[in-house]
């Protein structure tokens, strides 16, 4: 089939690639305009357009999906298909322009998770297995008929970074085999169902990512692993000659509980413990205000902990 895909992130790119060394042809790549960025305000492009280039494969930036040149240059590459990868909501006279339809790759099991983070939201919630649906775009958003669906896993102690990475190449494979069966006529999509079971998955801000010393530290160690390595945790800090915001980059449930109130910082011989509401969470690395990342031996090699020092 002739496909177009339309992606941004470095997340679609292994899906851009799986589709480009299959059976099936890449007619053209649908990407976001190059943005500035860094201190020089350079212009940047995405890590979709980059591969594109690679590919030489022709690519669209439009601003507007609904501008009248867009969608004359996008009807003439005669596409079967459309392939979308964290792009952007996609208007009705784009996503019903192909014979065979839109589908869309989301990082969840859908119909959990809908939403701008999946793969956040599931290792913040705690969850040990998720996935990655394939499914028909419709009027909303990730609520459209399920194509094909691929489970994973979620380690106890693994990152939002980590699931990503081994996210993509299951991705391509996903892509490919429904691309396969819409080509074949047996997609045989099934409609989502409704109930109010559902999690969602939305954008991420500031506050989500507060440290709160007064929740359980199986739900704080949760969610500095479901925002790490971006866009990381954060919360206040007063030691012995600091006082400022800190990001908690990595930590671990000690089986000791708490004797001393959340938020309270101690040491032991060479680990860096934060009492919480239950149990003791080891904090593995971290990263204050203006300062590099460190592994919490280094931190405590230069740092005096006192009884005093707290997190809030």
């Amino acid at each position: 089939m002739r496909v177009v895909f339309m992606g941004t992130p470095p997340f679609a790119v292994a899906m851009l690639n799986a589709i480009y060394q299959s059976q099936h042809e890449l007619v053209g790549v649908i990407t976001a305009p190059d943005r500035p960025s860094g201190r020089g305000r350079k212009l940047n492009a995405s890590a979709v357009k980059q591969r594109a280039e690679e590919l030489e494969l022709p690519i669209l930036q439009p601003q507007k999906l609904k501008d009248p040149d867009f969608l004359s240059e996008l009807k003439a590459w005669q596409a079967d298909v459309f392939v979308v990868v964290a792009f952007r909501m996609l208007p009705e006279v784009v996503w019903r322009m192909p014979a065979k339809g839109t589908f869309n790759l989301h990082a969840s099991l859908l119909p959990q998770y809908r939403g701008a983070a999946p793969i956040n939201w599931a290792i913040v919630n705690g969850e040990r297995r998720t996935g990655l649906s394939t499914f028909f775009i419709d009027e909303k958003i990730d609520t459209g008929a399920i194509i094909l669906q691929s489970e994973m896993e979620i380690g106890p102690n693994e990152n939002a970074g980590s699931l990503h990475d081994r996210m993509m190449p299951l991705g391509g494979e996903l892509v490919v085999n429904t691309l396969n069966l819409i080509e074949s006529e047996q997609a045989n999509a099934i409609s989502q169902p409704s109930n109010n079971s559902i999690k969602e998955a939305p954008k991420i801000f500031k506050e989500d990512l507060k440290i709160d010393p007064n929740r359980a530290a199986l739900e704080i160690h949760n969610l500095i692993r479901g925002m790490s390595p971006f866009p990381g945790t954060w919360a206040n800090i007063k030691i012995p000659g600091f006082a400022g915001q800190l990001k908690i980059l990595e930590t671990r449930v000690s089986e000791s509980k708490s004797t001393q109130s959340p938020g309270s910082l101690h040491r032991e011989a060479k680990s860096l413990f934060m009492a919480t509401k239950d149990y003791d969470l080891e904090i593995i690395e971290l990263q204050l205000q203006g300062k590099k990342r460190l592994k919490a031996l280094d931190f405590l090699n230069g740092q005096e902990i006192d009884k005093n020092s707290l997190i809030s």
